[in-house]
């Protein structure tokens, strides 16, 4: 597997991948709406086949992880599409990567965790302005729990 840049060749396929996955290709984070198509990203690459999608934003100092999604499971898809942009973020002098899940994401939460992130804030019921942001955020999510609350994952050190 290796890690490239996401590029125009692959932005078609990432806007498919988008979409199956988030609805969209809009993702709300702490009330601001991500063009997530258009942002710079990182895709896994198993042999000629695009098997993930990392998207994200610099800014303020900051790399917030907006989207992250591994079309197949097992195989550090996503894990090597993290480690990657905490490189990126190094290099261009930032002071922490961080990310927003849901409260229903229990494996996304176990995921970071491992990887070293910690939970940095709780923002109760947050989902109920981003769904004047994007209306097309469901009311119930994985497992069927009550889509609610955002939770801020971070690492500072790496």
């Amino acid at each position: 597997m290796k890690i490239i840049e996401l590029t125009d060749e692959h932005r078609p396929w990432a806007r498919e991948l988008l979409i199956g996955n988030w609805g969209s290709v809009r993702i709300v984070t702490r009330g601001k709406v991500h063009q997530a198509d258009a942002l710079p990203g990182l895709v896994a690459v198993i042999g000629e086949e695009p098997v993930g999608l990392l998207t994200y934003a610099l800014e303020n100092g900051e790399c917030e992880i907006v989207s992250l999604n591994a079309v197949v499971e097992g195989r550090g898809v996503g894990s090597s599409l993290v480690r990657e942009v905490r490189e990126i973020a190094h290099s261009r002098g930032c002071s922490r990567v961080w990310l927003i899940t849901t409260n229903d994401n229990t494996h996304a939460l176990r995921f970071y965790q491992r990887l070293g992130m910690v939970i940095a804030a709780v923002y109760p019921n947050a989902l109920a302005e981003s769904r004047r942001l994007k209306p097309e955020i469901p009311e119930i999510g994985i497992d069927g729990i009550p889509l609610r609350d955002e939770i801020e994952l971070e690492i500072r050190s790496f």
